[in-house]
């Protein structure tokens, strides 16, 4: 069922489906802006698709449309309860009530979703560490935390965008303005792609996820005192540095993926 302005609140009215809160909430109402989205996922037939928190069904309906294998999961039974009067026909749909922290996403190869703002990077790390099969990711965030996945420097740059880059590419695709939303947030959001090079080294980037994560810990410390509060030891901080030809007064923000992996693999030896 197509979900637009017109039958949104008869939609939530009748059904008693309030948006709650505490979910975040906030359901699409321009079908323009659900197709688009759906369409920048290049969904295909043979596809094993992933909805994140479908809500109403704003995406689901024009997912539904396509033959691929299509899995939704939400927090909210209520939602799902909504969506299964709609879709328990369809042999090729079924769902999942679960938070998607805690569900397994190692089969699906698209995955399409609007984002909780509250737990927008914890979820796209979930799935870049554990979508071990996705191809490609279609998200829609708050706008101004698509930095955080794209940058390589400056404020914003930091973990996440280095496990993205070393894993594949990210790209803002549209912005979508709050008053395509019922209710209205109190912001703008981004439709961004994940794209997945399958020849990247999966474990070797998680693991320099992890190390990064500790080594901005202190964002304003150059990144000798990093190495040398995450090591403990001053020489072989000096020496990782030496070794990875990184200026020892530099900060964090100011190293690549590159640097990032340079060191992690630097300290497999000097540890």
């Amino acid at each position: 069922m197509e979900i637009n302005r017109t039958n949104i609140m008869e939609i939530v009215n009748n059904a008693g489906l309030k948006p709650d809160k505490d979910y975040g909430q906030n359901f699409l109402i321009e079908p323009d802006v659900c197709k688009r989205i759906v369409d920048s996922a290049l969904l295909c037939e043979n596809d094993s698709i992933l909805e994140i928190g479908p809500g109403l069904g704003s995406l689901t309906h024009f997912i539904s449309q396509t033959e691929a294998k299509i899995t939704i999961v939400d927090i909210d039974r209520r939602m799902i309860d909504f969506l299964l009067i709609f879709y328990r026909d369809k042999s090729n749909f079924s769902v999942i009530e679960n938070d998607i922290r805690k569900t397994d996403v190692s089969s699906y190869s698209k995955i399409i979703g609007n984002l909780p703002y509250n737990i927008t990077t914890e979820t796209v790390v979930y799935l870049l560490k554990n979508a071990v099969k996705a191809q490609r990711m279609v998200l829609m965030i708050q706008t101004e935390a698509f930095n955080r996945f794209h940058d390589l420097k400056g404020k914003d740059y930091g973990p996440a965008s280095i496990l993205i880059h070393l894993l594949g590419n990210s790209k803002r695709l549209f912005n979508v303005k709050a008053g395509c939303f019922y209710p209205v947030p109190k912001c703008g959001s981004t439709v961004f792609e994940i794209t997945i090079d399958e020849s990247k080294d999966r474990d070797l980037a998680i693991g320099v996820y992890e190390l990064s994560k500790q080594l901005f810990l202190n964002r304003r410390k150059t990144i000798m005192n990093n190495l040398h509060n995450y090591l403990h030891d001053k020489e072989k901080a000096e020496k990782v540095c030496l070794n990875c030809n990184i200026l020892p007064n530099k900060r964090p923000e100011e190293l690549s993926p590159e640097d990032f992996k340079n060191i992690y693999l630097e300290l497999t030896l000097v540890k």
